[in-house]
């Protein structure tokens, strides 16, 4: 293993963040038991956050983000054997611990998936924490048994990760998709995943005060939170359920119980840092098994460790379309 390796590396001096591409010791890594060296990782909005110097995600400067990686072992244990191709998600990779942004990372063993068969390494990182989240929120769905012969379900923030793999999952399960999006260039786009309709945000966005809306839709993917999730949570159909993972708009919801206990509307909030392993195995295999992703290409574009300061600028001002998979180790 080699001493040192190239890294993504964000600092602090005299209260200016900044980054650059650098080597560092191995000997700099946080502890674990685990070894990994990267080949792939991928872009989300947090690490964008993180590599900015954002306390809240990345409390402790100097840091290297990066909350998905997907490698090879180098120190293994007795689970993990040297040579084991492995992918790591959530927990507090590229949070409070260095993340994927790296050549290599060092991470505690139950943190750890070993690759599912029928994925490649590259292809885990096209889904990564994004699609990951999505699977969860198509879970929430399935559990509540929504049924697909009646109103459309609503995936909000479609053209971003979360949100465009949720719309093709939901596709392929065989479910109507509505698809929310502040973009009207991306409308054949999201239509090509598998949107049967699209409303523009300003559709559902409102700022009625009527405690519930009519009904447009039977459930919800909402990547966005606030009067979003607000407007969703009023429109949804008798029994239906509306899973949460995002914030983007806004973190307060300023609402009535009346679509809970009128409709029997289910809230689902989902954790995907958090997931418990044996919960996290079944979601990966399903996403390897009865839930793969058809053209797992259409939804990524490709680029190395050096290219990314320009796509953190694109992600925080919301160009960013799909996946961002990063060739960390030029494969």
């Amino acid at each position: 293993m080699n001493s040192h390796f190239r890294c993504f590396y964000v600092t602090r001096a005299d209260d200016v963040v900044s980054h650059r591409i650098t080597e560092r010791p191995v000997s700099e890594l946080p502890d674990g038991d685990v070894t990994i060296a990267v080949q792939w990782s991928s872009l989300n909005y947090k690490d964008a956050l993180a590599a900015t110097g954002n306390p809240g995600v990345a409390p402790n400067l100097p840091h290297v983000p990066g909350i998905d990686a997907a490698g090879v072992v180098e120190v293994g244990t007795e689970r993990l054997p040297v040579g084991t191709k492995v992918i790591v998600t959530g927990y507090d990779l590229g949070g409070k611990h260095w993340g994927g942004w790296a050549e290599r990372i060092r991470v505690p063993e139950s943190w750890v998936v070993p690759l599912p068969d029928s994925l490649s390494l590259r292809e885990t990182m096209i889904i990564g924490t994004a699609g990951f989240t999505a699977a969860q929120c198509v879970r929430e769905i399935i559990r509540n048994e929504v049924p697909t012969d009646k109103k459309p379900i609503l995936v909000t923030g479609a053209t971003g990760g979360v949100g465009s793999l949720a719309v093709k999952l939901l596709s392929q399960l065989g479910y109507r998709v509505t698809a929310m999006t502040g973009k009207q260039e991306a409308h054949d786009w999201l239509r090509s995943l598998g949107a049967s309709e699209i409303v523009m945000r300003a559709e559902l966005d409102t700022e009625s005060t009527r405690p519930m809306l009519s009904t447009r839709f039977q459930a919800g993917v909402d990547t966005v939170g606030g009067n979003t999730l607000v407007s969703l949570l009023k429109s949804v159909d008798v029994n239906g359920c509306v899973s949460a993972c995002g914030m983007v708009g806004g973190s307060e919801l300023e609402m009535t119980v009346f679509p809970f206990i009128l409709r029997g509307v289910r809230l689902a909030g989902i954790t995907s840092a958090l997931c418990p392993m044996d919960e996290r195995l079944k979601i990966w295999e399903r996403l390897a098994g009865p839930w793969k992703l058809n053209d797992l290409g259409v939804f990524a574009s490709e680029i190395g460790l050096d290219d990314l300061s320009p796509k953190i600028d694109e992600i925080l001002a919301g160009k960013v379309r799909g996946r961002v998979v990063v060739n960390v180790a030029g494969v």
